[in-house]
């Protein structure tokens, strides 16, 4: 007598349709891969079959900013490459999540130098900062559960009508 047998005797199912909405978003994360450097090839690699992202819902990586809610922005971004990656995150539909991958994306990594953003939460709300360089694939399903467990806590009517934070766009000077 398990869950399904109950259900066919009784023939209907209830809960709550906020935890109906944070369960489907949860469980069906498409990423959006920005991979600028390096941790680009350790992001390639939760892919394959060892790390297996498809455990988690996220296997459908798309290069279409308008069917993705993740953002996994892995490398050094420059002020030049801000702009392109903060206009892909705007063509993103809401509600929408960001990953900084990498030292390079979190505070500039080893590049202090006027060409690289020391950190994209100047431009972008970040929701998780994956460490190292480059961070293992193990490190980026972490974050990637994170963002699921982040989602779960979510409403469906968090979203409506909000009011978009006004995040200034950079320039280099």
């Amino acid at each position: 007598m398990g869950l399904e047998a109950k259900l066919k005797q009784d023939g209907f199912f209830t809960t709550q349709l906020d935890a109906l909405v944070a369960w489907s978003r949860k469980n069906s994360v498409w990423p959006m891969p920005m991979g600028i450097s390096c941790c680009a090839i350790e992001m390639m690699a939760a892919g394959d079959p060892k790390y297996d992202i498809a455990r988690f819902g996220s296997e459908v990586m798309r290069f279409t900013p308008r069917q993705c809610d993740l953002m996994i922005v892995a490398g050094t971004v420059t002020y030049k490459m801000s702009h392109v990656v903060r206009k892909i995150y705007d063509q993103m539909p809401d509600p929408k999540w960001v990953i900084a991958m990498g030292a390079c994306t979190s505070s500039g990594g080893m590049y202090r130098s006027y060409s690289v953003v020391q950190g994209i939460d100047q431009f972008l709300p970040v929701d998780v900062y994956l460490a190292g360089c480059p961070p293992r694939p193990e490190n980026l399903l972490n974050a990637l559960i994170q963002i699921q467990d982040k989602i779960g806590r979510t409403r469906a009517r968090d979203f409506q009508d909000r009011e978009m934070p006004e995040l200034t766009v950079l320039q280099n000077n």
